[in-house]
């Protein structure tokens, strides 16, 4: 692929989406990337002026449509998603997510779009896989039988099928990655949708600046998880674009751990110990998941690398930065809105 062929990030004014497009343009050296989102410019994480920035509804079939046309390649990372509180309580907004991968992907086929990759997630896995927290990690032949998230998860799995059958019928080159809990700084922190990383460090943050030296925890705290920083994820999602592995594979930290040890992370940088409540009735989806590496590293020779503790802190550093920045009236300020696509 050449660097002035017009590669279409869709979902870009989201956090991944924003890091993508900043990786394609400044370490790639893409000329020619057309950033589509949902929403109004103004209210993207990140925009980068050297892109075609368009307001565009993938959901809508027209839309799509002049979004693709034109393309090499389009990474597809447009979807309504956030973190379990939100997947739990928005499962028809989550399941209407469907649209923007069907028209992606017509259009796709409409142009002679040469890779397509789309963005899927671990809540794919079966559930029955995920009861123990100290669980064996996830192949990805694991997401069958299907037993994935309710809503979110079924949309993901569901379109990971629709661009297997794309790939076979009409010979466009699919790629698909399974995230696991991507997380690091220009992304969301407050307003529902925020993953485990940013809410844990928001948290922190705000129980130091008020004084009021305690923190509430979704379950009991040792359900696990693995966390991706968003430079592993973008380094990857592009590797994997241009290997000839079409199969969907995990992109994901194997460094697994309890939420109680996030939440030791984040005081060790805030320099605080905190009194911990335990809301039991929260939203906290499976037990426990991690990431077998064993399929990415036999297919790309790469897997992701950065510990847990070093991306965190770049994290926890970007959110205190965002609420300090208006001093300390931003410690308690509400949430500000958090929107899709």
């Amino acid at each position: 692929m050449a660097n002035d062929d017009l590669v279409v990030v869709t979902g870009a004014g989201g956090f991944i989406g924003g890091h993508l497009v900043r990786y394609l343009q400044g370490t790639l050296g893409h000329t020619r990337i057309r950033a589509v989102d949902v929403k109004p410019l103004a209210e993207w994480y990140q925009v980068h002026p050297a892109a075609e920035n368009l307001r565009l509804d993938m959901a809508r079939r027209e839309d799509a449509f002049q979004a693709v046309r034109g393309a090499r390649h389009v990474y597809n990372l447009a979807a309504d998603m956030g973190g379990m509180g939100f997947i739990e309580t928005h499962k028809a907004e989550c399941m209407l997510s469907v649209l923007t991968n069907t028209h992606g992907l017509m259009a796709a086929k409409e142009y002679g779009v040469d890779r397509y990759f789309f963005s899927s997630s671990a809540c794919v896995y079966a559930a029955d896989k995920q009861t123990d927290a100290d669980l064996t990690a996830l192949k990805e032949e694991d997401a069958y039988p299907a037993l994935p998230e309710d809503g979110y998860g079924w949309e993901k799995l569901f379109s990971e099928r629709m661009c297997r059958h794309f790939r076979e019928d009409y010979g466009i080159k699919t790629r698909v990655a399974r995230y696991h809990n991507v997380y690091g700084p220009n992304g969301t922190y407050d307003g529902g949708r925020e993953k485990a990383p940013a809410a844990i460090c928001r948290k922190v943050i705000q129980a130091k600046l008020s004084g009021r030296h305690e923190i509430e925890i979704w379950g009991d705290g040792e359900q696990t998880r693995s966390f991706m920083y968003i430079d592993d994820c973008t380094y990857g999602t592009t590797r994997l674009t241009a290997s000839a592995f079409h199969e969907p594979i995990n992109i994901g930290s194997d460094e697994m751990v309890t939420i109680n040890r996030l939440v030791d992370l984040a005081e060790k940088l805030a320099g605080v110990k905190l009194m911990r409540r335990y809301k039991l009735d929260a939203p906290k989806g499976v037990r426990g998941r991690n990431s077998d590496n064993t399929l990415i590293k036999a297919e790309l020779g790469w897997a992701p690398s950065v510990r847990l503790e070093d991306g965190l802190e770049k994290t926890y550093r970007w959110i205190h930065d965002q609420m300090t920045a208006g001093g300390d009236a931003n410690v308690n300020r509400a949430p500000r809105a958090a929107t899709g696509r």
